[in-house]
């Protein structure tokens, strides 16, 4: 049979299931990801379950998300990690050396190959050709441990570019135009594979700025080809053995078609704030602006920087607008510097930072009260920027540099300027301190963990009877930074899940902590798409811990979906989604959980109104019953109880 791309490359790495839409599948991990924001969790786990040294190909972890050191808390999670990862086999990136995505597809990344990664934009590596996907800190642990990570066998879309990208607008505008297209939701259940004559004129980096932001369509995953640039790619990075050629078979059957024509896209812009706002740059040319940050693991790469240094060239940004650049990695950096990129950047009036995540997870740089933001970032979810009133629009590196010259929304093609033309290096300038290898000698290695760092909560059994009154009814599209806030005020107290809890919904509604302790937990109801967003299982684990036993949506998203089942929340959904409008916050609901069954339905009864209404879970039936028992993580802990016992007699 003629084969996807996508096919082949979950071919091998599948250890479970057959490739049939729909039908669990289990993946075993070649490679594995970790940063320092989510590894936390991922390396208790392990620490837990007495890992004595990961079971992968080579997995990496990146210190990136929390460097900012206010106080003690992520300096001490730091050094636990460290710490872990030279124990237990892992290579860790020095401070400093960049944002994990970017940095992996420099350094790791190996076409075929699978990475299973706990930040959401692993996905990023498809770009290279690997299977890419993003789970969450205790999923990420289990594939270190050389468990499987299961998911549904995604149908495949076939997303077919033909033509050529004209000057000024660039590769951000590809995926902006999928989303405009396709919706935040469109892509779940689903891999956007990519082919057509377009791909060839995709460098690697490129090709990882449309992968990486593919996560915000909801997709399982996005794949280009490995080809002939890819090989270029490698061989500038010095890693040209570990290139091999893929591509889809001639004939290969897909479950839907994308058609782009390159040539015909012109600059793009997502409105606040929802990435799949998306309308032409000239919709909204002129609006004032007041800050502009380029950077981010989407959209900084050494192309990148070199195309805003262009338009920046003997400008000076506009004395109303604050404008930053988070470069992605130190070879960026030096790179950049060589060229003299970077001197025109800083002469410009831009602000540099240290390349790290920073403001794009709220971790600095953020913007005025009710302030306009222009950002290469891949999301612009309501306060993720660290301000709560913030409006925030994505655009492409050019559209923010003309921006930030100007004071106004601008179409870069404005400024009749010439386009930069892009030349890759034969051979990009190597660093050799960027990772720390792990110790010959774990034994030795001491592990610290500072005050900040709590046991991992316990979570008990699901019982019989689920029923509480409607916490919170949310809207459509409710994000994980909806759920667990983003920012420098939070992300620090992320291990810490009592502390974190009281800022649950905070977004939505700051008293909601309170209300649920008050209440002893309770139910929440939400529209589509619950869940949008990050990895961070910390938007499953708070709720479970201020006691919500469940979550009725129209659907879910599916990262987070996987996260609830790991921590034991029952997700469920509306048979009629017309059910949703007869519910209201406080309405008591109850539930009879006694059996968790594949495709039941189970009838709820709101006692407040005395109506009931029917509803299912989308969970297979291994899932219901790990979050019957309270999660996976209790079955895996209840599993090496059990094998103790076993080795006692």
């Amino acid at each position: 049979m003629n084969k996807t791309l996508t096919e082949k490359l979950i071919s091998k790495s599948l250890v479970e299931g057959e490739m049939i839409r729909g039908q669990r599948i289990g993946v075993k991990a070649h490679q594995t990801l970790s940063h320092d924001l989510n590894g936390v969790m991922s390396y208790l786990v392990l620490e837990a379950l007495e890992i004595d040294r990961v079971k992968t190909e080579v997995s990496v972890h990146y210190t990136d998300h929390n460097m900012i050191q206010a106080d003690f808390k992520n300096s001490d999670d730091h050094e636990f990690e460290y710490g872990m990862t030279s124990k237990i086999g892992v290579y860790a990136s020095n401070k400093g050396s960049g944002i994990c995505h970017q940095l992996h597809l420099e350094h790791w990344g190996i076409p075929g190959k699978t990475l299973i990664g706990g930040d959401s934009h692993t996905v990023a590596a498809g770009g290279i050709g690997m299977f890419s996907i993003g789970v969450g800190g205790f999923d990420g642990a289990m594939t270190m441990a050389g468990e499987p990570f299961y998911f549904k066998m995604p149908e495949i879309i076939n997303v077919k570019l033909t033509g050529k990208l004209n000057p000024f607008v660039s590769a951000k505008n590809i995926i902006l135009e999928v989303l405009r297209r396709i919706s935040t939701k469109g892509g779940v259940g689903k891999v956007l594979e990519y082919s057509g004559p377009g791909v060839k004129t995709l460098n690697v980096a490129e090709r990882s700025t449309i992968t990486n932001m593919g996560q915000e369509t909801g997709a399982t995953t996005s794949v280009f080809p490995s080809d002939e640039n890819t090989k270029k790619w490698m061989k500038a990075y010095k890693r040209e053995k570990d290139w091999v050629p893929l591509s889809a078979d001639e004939g290969a059957v897909y479950d839907g078609v994308i058609e782009i024509d390159l040539s015909e896209l012109e600059p793009l812009i997502a409105l606040p704030s929802q990435p799949d706002k998306v309308v032409p740059v000239k919709e909204v040319a002129g609006r004032k602006i007041d800050q502009v940050m380029m950077g981010s693991c989407t959209n900084t790469s050494l192309h990148d920087l070199l195309s805003i240094a262009n338009i920046l060239d003997g400008r000076h940004t506009n004395k109303d607008v604050d404008a930053g650049l988070y470069p992605s990695t130190r070879t960026v950096i030096r790179e950049s510097i060589a060229r003299g990129a970077y001197d025109k950047i800083i002469a410009s009036g831009v602000r540099v930072f240290e390349p790290v995540c920073g403001g794009c997870n709220g971790c600095g740089f953020a913007p005025k009260t009710n302030g306009v933001s222009l950002r290469t970032t891949p999301r612009n979810f309501k306060g993720r920027s660290g301000t709560a009133t913030d409006q925030v629009y994505l655009v492409a590196p050019e559209t923010a540099a003309a921006s930030a010259v100007t004071g106004v929304i601008t179409d870069p093609r404005d400024f009749k300027i010439s386009d930069y033309n892009y030349e890759m290096p034969e051979e990009f300038i190597f660093d050799s301190n960027l990772f720390i290898s792990p110790s010959d000698n774990p034994d030795e290695v001491v592990i610290t963990k500072g005050p900040n760092i709590r046991p991992l909560p316990e979570v008990q059994p699901l019982s019989d009877n689920v029923s509480g009154e409607i916490l919170l009814k949310l809207d459509d599209n409710i994000t994980t930074d909806h759920i667990c806030p983003a920012g420098a005020l939070y992300l620090p107290i992320r291990s810490n899940i009592p502390e974190m809890s009281k800022h649950a919904f905070k977004v939505v509604d700051e008293n909601f902590a309170e209300r649920a302790n008050k209440s002893d937990g309770g139910i929440l109801v939400a529209g589509v798409n619950y869940g949008q967003g990050s990895s961070r299982e910390q938007a499953a684990i708070l709720p479970r811990y201020l006691g919500v036993k469940t979550v009725i949506a129209k659907d879910f998203a599916r990262l987070h979906l996987a996260n609830m089942v790991n921590w034991g929340l029952l997700p469920l959904t509306f048979i009629n989604d017309e059910d949703y409008e007869n519910l209201d916050q406080e309405d008591l609901l109850s539930i009879d959980a006694t059996e968790l069954v594949e495709g039941k339905k189970y009838t709820v009864f709101n006692k407040s109104k005395n109506i009931k209404f029917e509803v299912t879970s989308p969970l297979c039936q291994k899932d219901l019953a790990a979050v019957k028992a309270g999660g996976t993580i209790n079955v895996v802990k209840n599993k090496l109880k059990a094998e103790k016992i076993d080795n006692f007699k």
